[in-house]
């Protein structure tokens, strides 16, 4: 048995992963492998809250995700990758979990709101679009997961789940209303209550100067781009009108340019960002022609060696592989949980056993 903390995290097939994913979360990931157990989750059945009409393109994508993850660095002997719609346990938790929460609390997750204005979804949404948020913390739940590499946009859905899990242990399981969150699987609690575990970069804008990276949005640099396409791509940040300050226009302030965002985080050299960012605030002789091309090749020399991982998963059959492994993984820790998660509420009543 591992006495190893567990780590969830994922994405959503929505496309390709870019480097807005590594930033606020992969990178992590890649960090957490050798010294925890991780699952890392591609969530398809989360797909169909905006896209139930295009399964093939959901399908495909999920064998992309876990393509692009694997090239960033996932190691599959050392973390497993899996989908969620082929984890039977997800679906019967996030059902028993819909019952713990009003539905107005579910709603007036901010996160929930901002999707569904982004998404086009305000007036129109499917009743699956808030059960999604439920399904979330049954995902993270159903490991027992002590800690979540998440955006910091995630936190929300991750504040959630903290509510779930005590509300259950409470519920069903005796825990005193009381007690600490980390005490909660000592006195008896099925579950954990989850840290939140934000990258250092929470937020990465896209290159359009304003939103966050999204692939909808257009605005995202993909682990798949040419170095080419990355140099055009990095051309195209919109640096604003005007970064001088509005208080003195003699100085220019690079905190009004969302280029220097790149700077500090794909630039490793210190002395190197010190000496542009001081040459950009006097005016000395730099612009953002000059910045931009060494974001580019910091970027490009960050997506080289994972451009190299990628080639060995160009077969489909083979991240298939490596799929099916991780998710048979799964199903063996996600039975475990949801075993001890019907006895205490009423809803065992006989053993089973699931393999694929």
């Amino acid at each position: 048995m591992s006495f190893r903390q567990r780590i969830l995290t994922g994405d959503t097939p929505t496309g390709n992963l870019h480097i807005g994913h590594w930033v606020g979360s992969v990178k992590r990931r890649v960090e957490l492998q050798s010294e925890h157990d991780c699952f890392f989750l591609i969530a398809n059945l989360h797909a169909y809250t905006t896209r139930a009409d295009k399964p093939g393109d959901i399908h495909q994508d999920c064998i992309e995700v876990a393509r692009d993850a694997l090239a960033m660095g996932i190691d599959p002997d050392a973390a497993a990758i899996f989908l969620q719609s082929e984890v039977p346990a997800l679906a019967e938790l996030t059902y028993l979990f819909s019952m713990l929460l009003p539905f107005n609390r579910v709603m007036r997750n901010p996160t929930l709101k901002d999707e569904l204005q982004v998404k086009g979804q305000a007036d129109n949404y499917s009743f699956g679009f808030p059960l999604y948020t439920v399904g979330q913390t049954a995902d993270i739940l159903a490991f027992r997961a002590h800690s979540v590499p998440v955006g910091e946009d995630q936190v929300p859905h991750l504040e959630l789940t903290r509510e779930v899990a005590r509300r259950f242990n409470k519920m069903y399981c005796g825990v005193p209303d009381k007690a600490l969150d980390e005490d909660h699987e000592s006195l008896g609690g099925v579950f954990p209550i989850p840290l939140a575990d934000v990258g250092k970069v929470g937020r990465l804008v896209g290159i359009d100067g304003q939103n966050k990276m999204s692939k909808s949005l257009g605005n995202a640099i993909h682990v798949i781009d040419s170095p080419k396409q990355v140099k055009k791509k990095i051309g195209k940040i919109y640096t604003g009108q005007d970064s001088r300050q509005p208080t003195d226009p003699g100085i220019i302030d690079p905190e009004r340019n969302p280029l220097f965002q790149y700077l500090d985080v794909f630039v490793d050299d210190e002395s190197t960002k010190a000496d542009v960012r001081d040459r950009y605030e006097r005016g000395d002789n730099i612009g953002d022609g000059e910045v931009k091309m060494l974001v580019a090749d910091a970027i490009n020399a960050l997506l080289d060696p994972m451009r190299e991982r990628r080639l060995a998963y160009e077969d489909d059959a083979k991240v298939l592989s490596v799929l099916r492994d991780g998710t048979a993984r799964a199903i063996d820790a996600t039975e475990q949980t949801l075993s001890m998660a019907k006895e205490v509420s009423g809803t065992g009543f006989f053993p089973r056993t699931l393999s694929i």
